[in-house]
């Protein structure tokens, strides 16, 4: 059974969520207060893993501006609560067949039948639109009820169950099926069916935040007594589940003769636990998780002074190091306490669709890579998974469709709005979501569009856009003219200036998967940041090259790779000038030149000069332009070309 569709209403910042589809994998992104995790709340209400979380309370959850008019209403009128929930649910093949083997083949009306679930503030559940054949199924009751035949044939000429109910009524042997038509007058086939075949098969929701992560120790007598009689804090949770998966039963617990066995079976669910994290834990493969147990001494705290306790310790194997869970790495505990808890769940055959709020809050961005990775590889394959985040590094770049938009309509109203009947939303159409609301979808996008467009296996780093269009325009005349172009494996990387480049190549050169080579403007003034990149060993001093080792010039930017009068020609084509060489003042670097003549002589309307466009001009116009570049260009940059291919990882 797979749920396909939810919405939620009238509760806590929600008055009305709109309809919103559910995929494998689902991502609510917002900013924070805008009603992420009230989603995920309300639908874990539904059906939770733990019956003890089932209930609504009015008074805390519906929204606090009205609860005393919706109290009075209910109280004067004695109308039905208002509902808050509603899921959708599509049947799978088994649950397809469980119905028939019960009710008979010819009992769905659809192929796909669906089954829809909703839960109110009195906490009734409600089951409707199942697309069910009712004459179908009461024909295959009646016949399951080996009665005489001429019961049978009476029963068969009856109208709807109503009528069958009532002549069996009237008959001296009705058997079970007379107690079976009474429950189905009651209520209906849907809810029949229901009660009979599909509940057991809908899944819980699991529901997992930082509340109930494994705490640092605990008295294992006070723990057990809190399991035995259901009043269990959240962070007990996971130790049930460790204990559990050690073969364990919590009332082993009060029988501790032997506390090596009973730490040996531990230590072997906590080994296991931690092997499965570590494929998905790449910030540390020295860490793993250890709890100790030991007598209560008077030093420890309250609670712990008597009987066993449990330690939980985070060990760090390669610096022998051993500290309480609650000094370090909680994004570490966050996983083996989520993992603890969810594997014991799944040993016993719960069918469960997992509800995450802010998976990756205390994760490192490349740990929250790893968790979107454990997600997608292990977690999917066995389960849906709603998750909530607001950060661009939990939203999958690959599957932006997992995204839905949620925003609070009140806190980010327009003017003119109606705050008391504004509230969390999701949002399906994009441009009515406010900037803060979508910036870690426009963050993901962006980080996967410049891995895609500008950072490859090979990653030719330059300065600016306008080297790019440069490079590009004349590696595809020398190809041309059948001379040496810049080989096709270079990704082309502008960075956006020499001060970018050191951070740049210390953060994608951290990668340790890519090839990295420079082609950079050389200044006099940014030789120093040029040198400092391979005497720290960010890159090869041979992978360095600059505009003037082809130029023979002292210093040399991309525009030095052409004559001075070329150069200008793109200029004044671009902004309607005339300058000439002579027109310009004597330096070294034909860029300052120029920027030096238009300081005091302004571009026509006042443009600003930018070194994009002659180099976009160049790029259009090359094929009008290609027979005024000189011998010596097309010597510098097959000089150039040459120089870049051989440092290609091959």
């Amino acid at each position: 059974m797979k749920l396909t569709k939810v919405e939620i209403t009238n509760y806590k910042s929600i008055w009305g969520s709109n309809e919103f589809e559910i995929g494998d994998v689902t991502c609510l992104v917002g900013k924070n207060e805008s009603g992420k995790t009230a989603l995920l709340q309300a639908l874990h209400k539904l059906n939770p893993v733990n019956e003890s979380e089932a209930d609504f309370d009015i008074t805390m959850e519906y929204p606090r501006q009205a609860v005393s008019q919706y109290r009075r209403r209910i109280a004067r009128e004695g109308e039905k609560h208002d509902e808050v929930v509603k899921a959708i649910y599509t049947l799978d093949k088994s649950d397809i067949q469980a119905v028939q083997e019960a009710f008979g083949n010819n009992c769905f009306l659809v192929q796909e039948p669906t089954l829809t679930i909703s839960k109110d503030y009195g906490n009734d559940v409600y089951v409707y639109d199942l697309e069910i054949d009712e004459d179908a199924i009461l024909e295959h009751l009646i016949a399951s009820a080996n009665l005489p035949i001429e019961q049978n044939n009476v029963l068969l000429e009856q109208r709807n169950v109503y009528d069958v109910h009532t002549e069996l009524g009237e008959m001296t042997n009705p058997g079970t099926l007379y107690n079976i038509t009474a429950r189905i007058t009651a209520s209906s086939f849907s809810i029949y069916i229901y009660e009979q075949v599909l509940e057991q098969r809908v899944p819980k929701f699991m529901y997992f935040d930082e509340y109930y992560q494994l705490e640092g120790q605990d008295n294992l007598e006070a723990f057990a007594n809190r399991v035995n009689t259901g009043d269990m804090k959240k962070s007990d949770h996971p130790l049930l589940g460790l204990i559990e998966l050690a073969g364990l039963e919590v009332n082993d617990l009060r029988n501790l003769d032997n506390t090596q066995t009973l730490t040996a079976e531990i230590s072997a669910a906590e080994n296991e636990l931690s092997a499965m994290i570590l494929p998905y834990w790449s910030q540390n493969k020295d860490i793993s998780m250890k709890f100790d147990l030991r007598g209560g001494l008077p030093g420890d705290p309250e609670g712990m002074r008597e009987g066993m306790n449990i330690w939980g310790l985070v060990v760090n194997t390669r610096n022998k190091v051993e500290l309480p869970i609650n000094t370090r790495s909680r994004g570490f505990v966050w996983f083996f306490s989520f993992l603890a808890w969810y594997s014991n769940l799944r040993r016993k055959g719960e069918k469960l669709i997992l509800l995450l709020d802010e998976p990756g809050l205390s994760l490192h961005a490349k740990a929250q890579e790893d968790l979107l990775r454990y997600i997608d590889s292990e977690l999917k394959p066995h389960n849906q998974i709603l998750y909530t985040t607001h950060s661009p590094f939990m939203v999958n770049p690959h599957n932006l469709e997992q995204a839905r938009i949620v925003q609070d309509m009140g806190m980010d109203r327009i003017a003119g709005g109606q705050p008391q009947r504004l509230g969390t939303e999701i949002i399906s159409e994009i441009r009515k979501a406010t900037s803060d609301t979508l910036f870690p979808l426009q963050a993901a996008l962006g980080y996967e569009i410049y891995q895609n467009l500008f950072v490859g296996p090979n990653c030719l780093i330059v300065e600016g856009v306008s080297d790019l269009l440069f490079i590009e325009t004349m590696s595809n005349l020398l190809r041309e003219l059948s001379k040496t172009e810049l080989s096709t494996k270079w990704t082309i990387t502008p960075v956006g200036g020499i001060t970018n480049v050191p951070t740049f190549v210390a953060l994608i050169g951290a990668q340790g998967n890519l090839n990295l080579a420079l082609l950079l403007d050389n200044r006099t003034k940014d030789e120093q940041k040029i040198n400092n990149l391979h005497r720290e060993r960010l890159i090869r001093e041979n992978k360095i090259l600059t505009y003037a080792d082809f130029t023979k010039k002292r210093e040399s930017d991309v525009e030095d790779m052409f004559e001075a009068e070329f150069y200008l020609k793109l200029v004044n084509s671009v902004y309607g000038t005339s300058i000439t060489p002579s027109d310009l003042p004597a330096r070294k670097i034909l860029n300052k030149r120029l920027d030096a003549y238009l300081k005091d002589n302004p571009l026509p309307n006042n443009a600003e000069f930018n070194h994009y466009h002659p180099a976009h001009y160049f790029n259009l116009h090359i094929n009008t332009l290609k027979d005024e570049l000189s011998d010596d260009v097309i010597n510098r940059w097959e000089c150039a070309f040459k120089s870049l291919n051989p440092l290609l990882r091959q």
